[in-house]
């Protein structure tokens, strides 16, 4: 009788558990049932999601976010659905999603496998690739340059996981220091903590154009890595993945994704009005008719 009594309660447990993550997993159903959809942002990643205020988050992928939950609002005749932003960060963007705190991030994530084994990715919206960002003084021109060097990234960022191969490859011997976020990581080259920034080159143009001093700073070196961006959505959960990639494939078919990313990409963006002055990438426009979800190699 006492193993029944042990195995019962776990199997209920386990059931339950099970239960609660396929429920977690079906957004749509969940935002039905609670009237409300809670959707990340990046507080620093110009020109794709940053605050502007202490709480308005602002970037071409918040309009991209925004287009999603009108069709949301749409899909579920919801026009007055309540919407929750939350601020999250490199290392807790996928537990956060994964445990149900919100429901849908289109920041400035990489589409990678390994993520994939843990949440799933809309289409493709963004193509990038590590580069760094150094004061116009340093003498570094190059990787090679880097050697026995001290480089700054983002915590949990794929551009930290680049340059440590990088180092090990060719023996150049860097030290890395992880920022929480990309603001702090910035904070370290401007305060000679580090030699070079390294992350996703369009990351390094908008830290730059928002930098105290943007003329000292400079982008340099080739393209390690190229890196797609996607959103976020929960995996096994076709139905929200298909709504998602619907808005993406209507908004790149009607011209209004071009449209958004001229605005935010090859126009004066706030606080200054810097333009990043950067055109769409070759990968970017191709995808504009793919619209593949494939995630980086």
């Amino acid at each position: 009788m006492k193993t029944i009594r042990t195995i019962v309660p776990t199997v209920i447990v386990a059931s339950l558990a099970v239960a609660a993550a396929n429920i977690c997993a079906q957004t749509l159903e969940k935002v039905a049932a609670t009237g409300k959809i809670t959707v990340a942002y990046r507080e620093a990643a110009v020109p794709f999601s940053y605050l502007l205020g202490p709480h308005k988050a602002v970037g071409f992928s918040v309009d991209l976010t925004q287009a999603i939950i009108d069709d949301v609002r749409s899909q579920l005749k919801k026009p007055t659905l309540k919407v929750e932003y939350i601020p999250v960060t490199g290392q807790n963007r996928i537990p956060l999603l994964v445990n149900g705190t919100y429901d849908l991030e289109c920041g400035s994530t990489t589409n990678t496998s390994a993520r994939g084994k843990e949440v799933a990715f809309s289409i493709n919206f963004f193509y990038a690739g590590t580069r760094l960002l150094v004061k116009r003084d340093s003498g570094i021109g190059s990787y090679a340059d880097l050697s026995k060097k001290t480089v700054a990234s983002a915590a949990g960022s794929t551009n930290e996981k680049v340059m440590k191969k990088y180092s090990a490859d060719n023996n150049i011997d860097v030290r890395m220091v992880s920022g929480k976020d990309y603001a702090e990581s910035l904070q370290f080259l401007e305060g000679d903590r580090a030699s070079a920034l390294a992350l996703d080159d369009v990351l390094l143009f908008g830290l730059r154009a928002n930098s105290k001093n943007p003329n000292s700073l400079e982008i340099v070196g080739d393209t390690l890595q190229v890196e797609p961006y996607a959103c976020m959505i929960r995996k096994d959960d076709p139905e929200f993945k298909k709504l998602v990639d619907g808005t993406l494939t209507r908004l790149m078919k009607s011209g209004e994704f071009t449209r958004l990313y001229r605005k935010w990409f090859e126009s004066p963006i706030p606080p200054a009005g810097v333009n990043l002055s950067m055109p769409m990438s070759e990968p970017l426009r191709a995808n504009l008719k793919v619209r593949s979800d494939k995630p980086a190699q």
